[in-house]
């Protein structure tokens, strides 16, 4: 008898607690590969989108103040203030909206991080406060926006069904 052709016996069938031990631990280790990825870009994408949108809904709420910070405060180069705040304002509510459900993820990455570059490059301020928390919080947003940027918004989004609906209707032809 060949023992090429014939299966090797896994160390996980032997019916003991260490066997069953090695079968949860790779069905886990399974589970992770498949969704963990997904469920951290999805609490990426939230928890950056969210403070993107809550900056944006103050933005609306008080237009005025809005209109002078960006005139007084806020130095945006080559736009003027009011072109400015309503840019930074539409960015920081629609950029977060895409990527709450996950759709066009990278391109909302991208606008975001831009109006993240954007608040740090236009408000010099932000480098002189006591409280470093203020520019290490753009940093950190920074950061965090990078990895949906590269790596897209995972499985639990609507890019997703995007793409496997696309990929699903080409597979038809």
């Amino acid at each position: 008898m060949n023992t090429m052709t014939q299966p090797s016996p896994q160390p996980s069938d032997d019916g003991s607690h260490a066997g069953a031990a090695r079968r949860t631990f790779r069905q886990a280790e399974q589970w992770l590969g498949d969704w963990g990825l997904s469920l951290v870009l999805l609490g990426i994408r939230w928890y950056v989108g969210w403070q993107f949108f809550a900056s944006g809904k103050l933005k609306l709420m008080d237009w005025g103040s809005t209109l002078a910070l960006f005139r007084d405060e806020y130095h945006v180069p080559l736009l003027p203030p009011h072109i400015a705040a309503i840019a930074g304002t539409f960015g920081e509510l629609a950029f977060p909206l895409l990527l709450f459900v996950g759709l066009f993820s990278r391109p909302a990455a991208l606008g975001l991080f831009a109006v993240n570059l954007m608040a740090v490059i236009s408000y010099p301020d932000l480098w002189t406060f006591e409280c470093p928390a203020a520019i290490q919080s753009h940093l950190y947003w920074g950061m965090l926006l990078l990895v949906p940027l590269t790596a897209g918004a995972g499985r639990l989004s609507l890019d997703a069904r995007l793409h496997a609906t696309l990929h699903a209707l080409r597979n038809r032809r």
